[in-house]
């Protein structure tokens, strides 16, 4: 492996991926485009097909049938990464997913395993229009045996980055199938190392039980106690990671930011003990409003909390196409100053 120091979120996955096939000669590669020079849409296999030649297989448009291949594979016992080119054509892929790789541990008693990685970039703010530009995770948040992961921009301890490191883990630990979730923008977003962090106190909650999903809690070091919790995931964490370094500073209103990295199943303890602390809690997400991942986390939160969360608010999309036109795109997601007006209006 090379002692190349991961600089953005795609750089961190791209090793991330070169360490888990170097690490596995059972870890295979499959999708459309990813045989170099083009190295994938989004060049995060860029280099994997000069260097494990084996491992990378380039297919045809079929997005069913690259998910229904992965699966057989799984189960004869290799471990296979689904490059899907957009996650809007996620919904191909439903079937395979929910009727059959997430089926087939409950269905066999735990004597078949489809340990199959999805990975997809999700998200618009890239002008691509209706249909290559959805946030479509939500839809695939309650599905039993299935795991949705989500990386956020940190450098973390691990030589691969953070978002490499969850991504690595999840194919060489996992026994169940996963999708991991890669926003757009994140690709470029720089890694905050701890040192860029300095004024910020960060506390990582370490979750799960066959491979770290961290959770993430981000708040001022020299702020007084949070008045809101922000939850936020992805792109939307960094962009609400703004949002409390402007809220600081311009209105003396402080947050804490919890910033989870396993979006399904729901593992919620550090939110809630947040919470219980400030009493209000925004969610921020770039899917559309109803029935999305903030709902269910509120739901939950005050489930657990009963009178303790004291105000509740959700931001996310409008609900409607994504328009190609710069302006009106960013009208139709939530931005910066989206979430630094809701925090104004419950604080």
């Amino acid at each position: 492996m090379s002692d190349h120091v991961p600089r953005t979120v795609l750089d961190s996955l791209n090793l991330g991926l070169h360490q888990a096939m170097h690490d596995d000669p059972d870890v295979v590669l499959l999708g459309e485009d990813l045989l170099d020079p083009y190295g994938g849409a989004f060049k995060v296999a860029r280099g994997l097909s000069s260097a494990f030649p084996k491992q990378v297989l380039t297919t045809p448009i079929s997005e069913a049938g690259i998910t229904g291949i992965a699966g057989g594979m799984a189960l004869r016992g290799l471990r296979p990464v689904v490059e899907i080119m957009f996650g809007d054509f996620t919904t191909l892929i439903a079937d395979q997913v929910i009727n059959h790789l997430a089926k087939f541990n409950g269905m066999y008693h735990g004597q078949a395993q489809a340990p199959v990685v999805i990975r997809t970039p999700m998200g618009g703010r890239r002008g691509y229009g209706p249909t290559h530009s959805q946030t479509l995770e939500k839809y695939f948040l309650g599905v039993p045996g299935l795991t949705v992961l989500a990386p956020f921009n940190l450098l973390g301890e691990d030589p691969l980055g953070a978002p490499g490191q969850l991504l690595c883990e999840a194919i060489l630990r996992g026994d169940s199938p996963a999708l991991f979730v890669e926003h757009k923008l994140q690709y470029l977003l720089k890694l905050h190392a701890t040192q860029e962090l300095a004024e910020y106190s960060v506390s990582v909650h370490h979750m799960g039980v066959q491979f770290d999903r961290p959770f993430y809690a981000l708040r001022l070091k020299s702020a007084p106690a949070a008045q809101i919790t922000l939850a936020a995931y992805g792109y939307m964490a960094q962009l609400a990671l703004d949002a409390l370094h402007q809220l600081a500073y311009e209105d003396e209103i402080f947050c804490e930011l919890l910033v989870p990295t396993q979006l399904a199943p729901f593992e919620l303890a550090p939110l809630f003990e947040a919470v219980a602390r400030t009493g209000r809690l925004l969610t921020i997400e770039e899917g559309t409003f109803s029935l999305g991942w903030g709902a269910e986390v509120l739901a939950r939160t005050a489930e657990t909390l009963g009178s303790g969360l004291r105000t509740a608010g959700r931001l996310a999309a409008r609900e409607g196409v994504i328009p190609v036109a710069p302006n009106l795109e960013a009208e139709s997601l939530p931005g910066t100053a989206d979430i630094i007006r809701r925090v104004r209006e419950m604080v």
